[in-house]
């Protein structure tokens, strides 16, 4: 048991160089601590850096579609009509006689024409979809009744009977109204009446116009069965009562 004592320089001697072993492991250990730190630092920083000159990202555009904020050119030669042709103001639609929408709407530009009278003309463009099979033939009716000054008319009918769309009942419009029936039936089949309605829909396509109705007011672009208050805003606007 006396041993212990003649031991004792040794162990303490051993205690202390562990105890500077430990010291020197954590100094080690706080000084990558830092440096990890400050490389963590540093890439955020830079990381930053790079967000702050990186340009702002956009909402990307629908490709193709016309935009409201545009003005466009729409060509209204030899279209169909309705108000003073003079007026300063011009309504074009783009619409299909099959189209649901379409004869939605036909109500609100009733009440159009009605409120604005001759300040507001309204002009209708062709544009049968290629969903709507039977659009083709409701259209070349319709440019048909046109040669004769009876657009309107046949476009009324055919809207009011859009569950009854068959050539033989734009042959019974066409006597109701009033047509020469062996010039209308020649009509409808002429290549030139074919022409007119592709070069409507051939401009829709160049404006960007995928759906019916589509609507440019004095050229600024309405999309769809909008309600009456929605011309109303652009109508008042443009004529500059807004």
């Amino acid at each position: 048991m006396a041993q212990n004592s003649s031991n004792g320089p040794v162990v303490i001697a051993a205690l202390l160089v562990s105890a500077s072993i430990v010291a020197a492991a954590l100094l080690i250990q706080g000084s990558l601590d830092r440096t990890g730190q400050e490389i963590a630092d540093l890439k955020g920083a830079l990381s930053g850096a790079q967000l702050a000159n990186a340009p702002t990202p956009t909402r990307p555009s629908r490709p193709g579609r016309p935009d409201p904020n545009r003005r466009y050119s729409v060509s209204t030669a030899g279209a169909p009509v309705k108000g003073d042709p003079k007026a300063k103001l011009a309504i074009v639609e783009f619409s299909d006689f099959q189209c649901p929408f379409c004869g939605r709407v036909e109500p609100t530009l009733k009440q159009i024409e009605k409120e604005y009278g001759n300040q507001v003309r309204i002009v209708f463009k062709h544009l049968p979809l290629s969903i709507h099979p039977k659009a083709p033939a409701a259209h070349a009716a319709a440019e048909a009744a046109h040669r004769q000054g009876k657009f309107w008319e046949m476009h009324d009918l055919i809207f009011a009977n859009q569950r009854e769309m068959s050539p033989e009942r734009y042959l019974e419009y066409a006597a109701q109204i009033g047509l020469d029936v062996d010039q209308f039936k020649k009509d409808v089949a002429s290549p030139e009446v074919q022409k007119k309605i592709d070069a409507d829909a051939q401009e829709a396509s160049k404006l960007g116009v995928t759906g019916t109705p589509a609507f440019f007011v004095n050229g600024r672009f309405i999309s769809g069965a909008q309600p009456y208050a929605t011309f109303k805003s652009m109508i008042d606007s443009e004529l500059g009562k807004g």
